[in-house]
């Protein structure tokens, strides 16, 4: 097979009119030809650091629409759905995927559960991590998001992270807002890489002290604004990824769409393109190709190279997508899940206090990072109640794999002013959060979850809409298609009904994430990330 086009050398900083010739998916010779062909040839994106389960697909299933875009791998961390069902859960992750085209590579959890401070379904401990180190699947250790434990010296932190380095692989990072002498140390414990970076300042030290720095763009978190300026200069040591990507966004792109953002800025197209293409392949170690002679045939052919509307896409020399149609076949795979739950009633999710003041979870939109604020308490009958005339909201997070008393907390900046949300992705536990205008519709919210054994739902007082997700309750069994369409609807009436957030349900999903600053709720309780310590809901 010959392929002609502009060809985009990447590593040699040059394009030419030219053509590929493939054999057994390998390039066998790229050589200067005429023609008239305009489309332009270049390896092919690859998403630096994603959770495929935030997609809410399996991979295979993930891949169908990623490939349209022109992504032809990823570096995954499974690290959602280990949370869930463990080693078990990889497994799955791995088998699923390496029946499709895509390349999709997987690292170990470093983190699971991700602290002593919440329930999850499973624990991989640093024997596990040894065997999957040895697993040639395996390509690194993935985000060490226990980050105080390698400030401390954590022994089972510290065996996880040797015997990613006994293997030669890579260790990825997790560690926003970390910065001075704690970020030197951070990276002297063998950590090369962070996608958590939020500000300039800290990214630009990071990469000073020598670490890889991975602009984010996903559903939930957005700074690629706030780091995009650095790569003219550290374009050598910096990628993009999405982390979390929901399923309507994943339909409208992918890698795709920070390269036109970057080039729209006037930064040199060679220098985005090897964040984008080379650098996750050099650091990972990846079996893909580079557009290079005696490599994999990976690569997409676009319309030009400011709008990378993608036209083709190869993997292994076979064509994958083509004009938007995706050639990736539907696979049929055993359901597994872990929810073990009775259903609650209202009086669950009351919460009786003397205090006049609370301490409340402030949401920033677009990022992962919450404030704590101190706001007045609205009170029934000596209950704490949500205030949706001042948008203070009560929140509660349900343990699902065994029966337990529900935490309560409070958070503002979601809007609602009826009805309530809840969702069965709840990083990093993945237990059931729900927030709400009220305790009856918290409660009817939360037992359409466990009637679905997991999913994301909302409710108001005449209906309830569900989108169920019944692998690990993280993932749907359904096509992208049809889960995208279905997340859009309830993802609209969430703003209907009066969330003024980007993304009300991806935003939700974060609120359990107690290894990021500052306030957080976890089964537990309420939680104080940047001490790493359970903090009371009432302010006496």
């Amino acid at each position: 097979m010959i392929i002609k086009g502009n060809i985009v050398d990447i590593l040699n900083r040059k394009v030419f009119k030219g053509e590929i010739k493939i054999s057994n998916g390998k390039i066998i010779s790229i050589r200067k030809s005429n023609h008239s062909i305009e489309n332009y040839i270049l390896p092919g994106f690859v998403d630096a650091h994603i959770h495929i389960e935030s997609s809410m697909l399996v991979p295979s299933e993930f891949a169908k629409i990623a490939v349209v875009h022109g992504t032809v791998a990823t570096v995954s961390d499974p690290h959602e759905i280990a949370n869930v069902l463990g080693v078990k859960g990889v497994d799955f992750m791995i088998e699923n995927g390496s029946k499709v085209p895509l390349k999709f590579n997987f690292g170990a959890p470093s983190c699971v559960p991700a602290t002593s401070f919440e329930s999850a379904g499973a624990i991989i401990d640093s024997d596990d991590i040894q065997k999957m180190m040895a697993n040639p699947a395996i390509k690194y250790l993935a985000e060490m998001m226990n980050y105080p434990g390698v400030l401390f010296d954590d022994e089972e932190v510290m065996k996880k992270i040797a015997w990613a380095k006994h293997y030669n692989k890579p260790v990825d990072g997790h560690a926003p807002g970390l910065q001075g002498e704690a970020v030197t140390k951070y990276i002297s414990a063998g950590i090369s890489t962070d996608h958590e970076c939020f500000t300039y300042e800290e990214a630009s030290e990071k990469l000073q002290k020598g670490m890889k720095v991975i602009i984010r763009e996903g559903s939930a978190a957005k700074n690629f604004e706030a780091l995009i300026d650095l790569l003219p200069e550290h374009f050598e040591n910096m990628m993009f990824c999405s982390d979390d990507k929901h399923p309507d966004d994943l339909l409208l792109g992918h890698m795709n769409q920070l390269c036109q953002r970057a080039v729209a800025k006037g930064m040199d197209v060679f220098k985005i393109l090897q964040a984008a293409c080379v650098n996750p392949v050099k650091h990972y170690n990846l079996d893909v190709g580079l557009l290079q002679e005696g490599d994999d045939a990976d690569f997409i052919v676009v319309e030009d190279l400011e709008n990378f509307n993608v036209k083709q896409t190869f993997i292994n020399g076979k064509l994958v997508a083509e004009n938007g149609t995706s050639f990736v076949k539907h696979i049929e795979f055993e359901v597994l899940n872990n929810f073990n739950v009775d259903k609650k009633i209202v009086a669950d999710f009351k919460f009786l206090s003397n205090s006049n003041k609370i301490r409340v979870i402030e949401v920033l939109d677009g990022e992962l990072v919450t404030n704590e604020i101190v706001c007045d308490a609205l009170k029934v009958d000596g209950n704490l109640v949500s205030n949706t005339t001042d948008d203070i909201l009560k929140m509660t997070v349900v343990n699902r794999y065994q029966n337990s008393e529900p935490s309560i907390a409070f958070i503002k900046n979601f809007g609602l002013k009826t009805g309530a949300i809840a969702s069965s992705v709840g990083h990093d536990s993945h237990n059931i959060i729900a927030v709400g205008a009220s305790d009856e519709m918290i409660c009817k919210a939360v037992n359409v979850l466990i009637e679905n054994k997991g999913g994301i739902c909302i409710v108001n007082e005449s209906s309830e809409k569900v989108v169920a997700l019944p692998v690990a309750g993280i993932m749907s069994d359904q096509p992208a298609e049809i889960i995208g369409k279905s997340y859009a609807v309830l993802d609209a009436l969430a703003k209907e009904m009066g969330s003024t957030l980007k993304a009300p349900f991806m935003s939700l999903s974060f609120m359990a994430l107690l290894v990021i600053p500052s306030l957080k709720l976890s089964d537990k309780g309420l939680f104080d990330g940047n001490t790493f310590k359970f903090t009371s809901l009432e302010v006496k």
